[in-house]
């Protein structure tokens, strides 16, 4: 085993993750780097490896370690994962690491986490009147109770959503009746046959 032989290998796992992380190729028996690519460290071929875990390596055992942490000089972290690569003879030849910078995940992760943050209750001013919301959260929440799309709710189905939505007085609503048959994937003379049958039943107030 060469390191021009394991060269693809680091060759192609620097490509995918660039620019986020460096793929070194740690030489086991002389402890310095042979081969590094995209060095966010700095560090060079022939370097010192620094890995004193190089001399407890046995012949047989672990050969995959990690993700474990890492800081740059820089104080930028790091999350590590090394592959012990092995002769024939099982002697370990090679180290091949890949240490990817958090810093961009990190940062993307607190943005994310701060439109996540609660939101405050809708101002009552400009949704009272909003009756489309409340069709849209009747329908959402129908179609999650019973597991499936709109499109593949029964006839049975429409029609008792349809209750639901009249007791909600969403079909009192001037001009609803379009706005309703889109939400429920149907034509309007369909949704007034539907309507008609679920009006000849009683229902619940979904409230």
């Amino acid at each position: 085993m060469t390191p021009e032989q394991i060269a693809p290998v680091g060759e192609v796992l620097a490509r995918l993750l660039s620019p986020h992380a460096e793929v070194v190729l740690h030489d086991s028996v002389t402890d310095r780097i042979a081969m590094i690519w995209n060095p966010l460290s700095g560090r060079e071929p022939g370097d010192p490896s620094l890995l004193g875990e190089l001399d407890e390596l046995a012949e047989s055992g672990r050969d995959a370690y990690g993700p474990y942490p890492k800081v740059l000089p820089d104080g930028r972290r790091l999350s590590s994962v090394s592959a012990v690569l092995r002769d024939e003879d099982g002697t370990a030849a090679y180290v091949l690491c890949v240490n990817v910078d958090r810093t961009a995940f990190e940062t993307a992760s607190r943005l994310l986490a701060a439109f996540a943050a609660p939101a405050s209750g809708q101002p009552r001013v400009f949704f009272e009147h909003d009756w489309t919301e409340k069709l849209n959260e009747l329908v959402a929440g129908y179609v999650q109770e019973r597991g499936v799309p709109v499109e593949r709710l029964s006839r049975a189905d429409r029609v008792e959503l349809l209750g639901r939505l009249d007791v909600a007085g969403v079909l009192s609503q001037r001009r609803s009746v379009p706005t309703v048959a889109r939400a429920l994937q149907v034509s309007r003379s369909a949704l007034y046959q539907l309507l008609a049958e679920a009006r000849k039943e009683p229902h619940a107030d979904p409230a």
